[in-house]
């Protein structure tokens, strides 16, 4: 009987860890987001790299994704993402990201998910709505630092790079098998109607003032790293 309540017990406490992310209100989310970018700029010496940065074409923010969630499965978690257009970043759009095989180590607190989506082919997949982090589209593990190394391929034909923060630590990591697909829910909670992927990142869609904190951060960040760009080339 002590069993079965020890059980139940931990089963009940993995429920409430991963009801907490996939229900949590999408401004509240994009502030989580906005606040994760903040720290890791923060610390430019332990951060993304400028060049990394400065080529992405879509960044992803997944605030708090819960690990160990095994009644589900794995890992899952709900984020946001704004790619960059003609007109600067676009309006969020709402993500739900989970399966897959993710280079967390062990353990069930919940980390920070970065991923940077780098050339056009891993922009397209994203806009499909339902992608697949898979064989040659996984995301690969991202360097770090405030220059990425010389000898590191991550130009080369990287479709999209990730990082996880937890604690403090901010590592690159490898995503391989994980499905990102729109989080209709949000969408329609945040915009008032299912607005599209493609619609939403290809600048479209007018950005509430909801949205303000997080597209502030990731246009912050992306102005400390061509600051430093230019000041080193003088």
């Amino acid at each position: 009987m002590k069993k079965y309540a020890t059980a139940l017990l931990t089963l009940s406490v993995a429920t409430f860890a991963f009801a907490g992310p996939s229900q949590q209100d999408p401004t509240a989310r994009l502030q989580a987001a906005g606040q994760v970018m903040n720290a890791i700029m923060a610390a430019p010496d332990k951060g993304i790299p400028e060049e990394v940065l400065n080529g992405a074409k879509c960044i992803a923010v997944v605030p708090d994704m819960a690990k160990g969630a095994f009644i589900v499965g794995g890992e899952h978690g709900r984020g946001v993402v704004t790619c960059h257009t003609a007109h600067g970043w676009s309006a969020p759009a709402f993500i739900s990201i989970g399966g897959g095989n993710f280079g967390f180590q062990a353990g069930g607190e919940s980390v920070d998910l970065i991923i940077l989506f780098m050339n056009d082919k891993g922009v397209q997949g994203l806009l499909s709505s339902k992608f697949e982090l898979s064989g040659e589209a996984s995301a690969t593990a991202g360097p770090v630092g405030r220059h990425a190394s010389a000898g590191t391929d991550w130009k080369m034909n990287t479709e999209a790079l990730s990082y996880s923060r937890s604690k403090g630590v901010f590592v690159g990591v490898a995503v391989d098998g994980a499905k990102i697909q729109q989080d209709n829910d949000s969408t329609v909670a945040f915009y008032g109607k299912n607005v599209s992927f493609r619609e939403t990142l290809s600048g479209d869609v007018h950005a509430p003032a909801s949205s303000d904190s997080f597209l502030a951060a990731v246009k912050a960040a992306e102005r400390q790293t061509q600051q430093h760009e230019a000041a080193e080339r003088k």
